[in-house]
Formats: structure tokens, C-alpha cells, sequence
């Protein structure tokens, strides 16, 4: 591609990144191929189509090395990711008295739904500042730690900053009073090797499109205990059990956060 008469080149992919032609013939073969409903139906197609889905789920699974392939839940991008853990996991164990730490290099989607839950249960949100080199004071943040604190919602690497944060020493303090962490992967998992059962994260979510995929798939990884702790985020197909005029049951974790129709290819 030129624009203004030179060969582009393309240096943000921070924001998005470019697909590969192996990517976009993947999803063409999705539409062309066996191009259906996921979960839905028992014909030929459908059948495929699950294979596919549940198949790129246990690669995710891998990827990261979550300890079971129910650990992971797509979502449409991080953002969903975050608030699904905010609205289920936050609204339901959160409440007046509680703190929520974050760092002030947070990326909006990791500050915004937090700033929601604490309106709605009265939690407060402690933010840590940066040091004089412009990164977010680790230190500081270790020091706040305290019984109040529920939930450390930090990212890996910084959008922003290029930062890196101390993932393994902050989840190990965090847990020591009580608390959970939440770790925003968007730039990590592109770019190294990032295993979640050595770090300790309670949650992490990413997106497929800063690391070469399409728009409109992100995902949440989730320690299997919480997620089958936590209620529905959204209503609707594939996430119930039983379906009754004045109540439903719910299906295990990951469909019971994976209502409706997917972004399959």
C-alpha cells in the first residue's frame, strides 16, 4: 500500500495491528466452509463450526497456560472482559468500606467500570501515581495494600508508558490480605510469553486484534473457582440450563458468560 506516494508503513499497532493473509484466509474459509452457529445445532456445519470454536478456545487456553480451557471466555474485546468481571464478580462481593486499587497509567477501560461498580456498592477507588521516571510507583501500591483492599486491577505493560509491572509481586502481596487481581494483558500477550498460573492472576483478559487477529474477539481468563462463583453478566441464548416462564438455571462457566451469537470466524 502507498499513500502520498510512498510505501506505508505501519507503526501502531499498539492500537490495532495489521491482519496476516494466513488470518484473513482462515476467516474466508469460515464463511465459505462451514459457516454456522456455534452450540446451536446437530448437522454437519454447526458441528464443525463448535469444533472450530472450542479448538480456538483450548489453543487460547494454551497460549496463556490456564489450567483448563474453562478458564476462558470470549468476549467482543478486553472492555467487555473488564466489565463482565466488574458487574459480575464486582457488584456481587464489593461494598461500602471496600478499596479497589489502581494505578493512574490504567488504560480508561480499566478505570471507567470500576468508577461504575464503586457509584453502585460505595467501594473506593486508591490510585497509585508514577515515580520520577514516569512508571507507576510498585512501591506505593505494595504499601496500600491493606484488609480493605478487594481487588488490584493493574496492567502488565503500559500502552502508554511501555511499562512493566511486577505482575508475580503484586498478586503474591495482594493475596496475602485477602484481596484479588485483575491484570489488563492487552500489550503483554502480543509480545511475550505470558503464563497465568505462574503470575497468579485471579483474572486477565487481552484482545485478538492488537496481536494480529480480527476485530470483535477479546477474552477472560478466569480462575475456575471464581468464575463458577460469580452470576450472569447478559441474558440470553446458550448461557442458561433450563428455561422456565418465572425463573432459569444457568449453564457451567464459560457459556454462562457467553450469551448469544459469537464472533465465530
Amino acid at each position: 500500500m502507498e499513500v502520498n506516494g510512498h510505501k506505508l508503513v505501519y507503526l501502531d499497532n499498539g492500537a490495532t495491528s495489521q491482519k496476516p493473509a494466513a488470518v484473513i484466509e482462515a476467516l474466508k474459509n469460515y464463511y465459505e466452509a462451514y459457516n454456522a452457529n456455534v452450540h446451536r445445532g446437530i448437522h454437519f456445519l454447526s458441528a464443525k463450526a463448535t469444533d472450530e470454536y472450542e479448538l480456538a478456545r483450548r489453543k487460547v487456553a494454551t497460549f496463556i497456560n490456564a489450567k483448563e480451557s474453562g478458564e476462558i471466555v470470549f468476549t467482543r474485546n478486553a472492555t467487555e472482559a473488564i466489565n463482565l468481571v466488574a458487574n459480575s464478580w464486582g457488584l456481587s462481593n464489593l461494598e461500602a468500606g471496600d478499596e479497589i486499587i489502581l494505578t493512574v497509567a490504567e488504560h480508561h477501560s480499566a478505570i471507567v467500570p470500576w468508577q461504575l461498580v464503586a457509584q453502585k456498592t460505595g467501594a473506593q477507588l486508591k490510585f497509585v501515581s508514577l515515580t520520577k521516571d514516569e512508571v507507576p510507583d510498585t512501591g506505593a501500591l505494595l504499601d496500600m495494600l491493606s484488609r480493605k483492599t478487594k481487588l488490584v486491577v493493574v496492567h502488565h505493560v503500559s500502552n502508554v508508558l511501555a511499562s512493566t509491572l511486577p505482575i508475580h509481586d503484586i498478586v503474591h502481596s495482594a493475596h496475602a490480605v485477602g484481596a484479588k487481581v485483575l491484570v489488563d494483558a492487552c500489550q503483554s500477550v502480543p509480545h511475550m510469553a505470558v503464563d497465568v498460573q505462574s503470575l497468579g492472576a485471579d483474572f486477565l483478559v487481552a484482545s485478538s486484534h492488537k496481536m494480529c487477529g480480527p476485530t470483535g474477539v477479546g477474552f477472560l481468563y478466569g480462575k475456575e473457582e471464581l468464575l463458577y462463583s460469580m452470576p450472569p453478566f447478559l441474558g440470553g441464548g446458550e448461557m442458561i440450563s433450563d428455561v422456565y416462564l418465572d425463573h432459569s438455571t444457568y449453564a457451567n462457566p464459560p457459556s454462562r458468560f457467553e450469551a448469544g451469537t459469537p464472533a465465530i470466524g
